[in-house]
């Protein structure tokens, strides 16, 4: 017997065990049994390339190389869609996509915007506008806006809120109060960064020691955390690697 031939019984038989995990129609063992070439290609075109194009790794490939060929496209959409309907969700996604392509002042006007009538204490989109504030190198005025968030919404709680604002104060020269919430935050962040924020901050103050069991700590937190952490935490785990080694 060819290759060939032999090659097509073993797929056969493995797209029959397939078709029984999988629980599908029954009367696709037969097709498979009796029209051989014929019943591989039709139960793959049927049954398998939908399932492969439907699946949620197969969109997120088909959606990286989109963006990769067309970085701008998203925002040219999200931009017509602000422009014409003229909601202040559509006007949210424009202001944040122009926030990811490193546009942080079309970013604040467009934040501004929406920032009127009954969104005028939003506090998504006063957090929004204190990012891309921060990001337009504004510490002082990204701190503002997350003060008056606090004021105008005091029961809203968001880590990253958080965070920001500790950055905002180290960026403003603010050492002492910038410390204490970077120390707030390192016992509760879900990720690392502001662990390791906290322990960079603590080594320009020459507080080594400081320093190093805030790293230790964390470190030793992600050897028993599940796998999912240490993966989506892997960059700043190394910078906290890195930055304990030079301690």
């Amino acid at each position: 017997m060819s290759l060939l031939y032999i090659g097509s019984l073993v797929l056969q038989a493995l797209l029959i065990v397939h078709c029984i995990k999988t629980g599908r129609n029954q009367i696709w063992i037969w097709v498979l049994a009796l029209l051989s070439f014929a019943g591989i290609i039709a139960y793959i075109a049927a049954e398998l390339v939908p399932e492969l194009l439907g699946s949620r790794a197969t969109k997120r490939t088909v959606k990286g190389v989109k963006k990769a060929l067309d970085p701008q496209a998203d925002l040219r959409r999200y931009e017509n869609e602000a422009r014409l309907g003229g909601n202040v969700a559509s006007q949210q996604r424009y202001a944040d996509e122009l926030l990811k392509q490193g546009r942080a002042a079309d970013a604040i006007e467009v934040y501004r915007g929406a920032l009127k009538g009954l969104y005028e204490h939003d506090p998504d989109l006063m957090l929004g506008l204190a990012r891309a504030q921060f990001e337009a190198k504004q510490p002082s005025e990204s701190r503002a806006t997350l003060d008056a968030l606090i004021k105008a919404n005091p029961q809203y709680k968001a880590p990253e809120g958080h965070l920001l604002y500790a950055r905002a104060l180290e960026a403003e020269g603010d050492t002492t109060r910038a410390l204490d919430e970077y120390r707030v935050l390192a016992g509760y962040y879900a990720g690392a960064e502001a662990a390791v924020r906290y322990a960079e901050l603590l080594k320009g103050q020459q507080r080594a020691e400081d320093a190093r069991k805030v790293l230790q700590d964390l470190l030793d937190h992600a050897k028993v955390a599940p796998a999912h952490y240490r993966r989506n935490q892997d960059e700043w785990l190394k910078r906290a690697s890195q930055l304990l080694a030079g301690l």
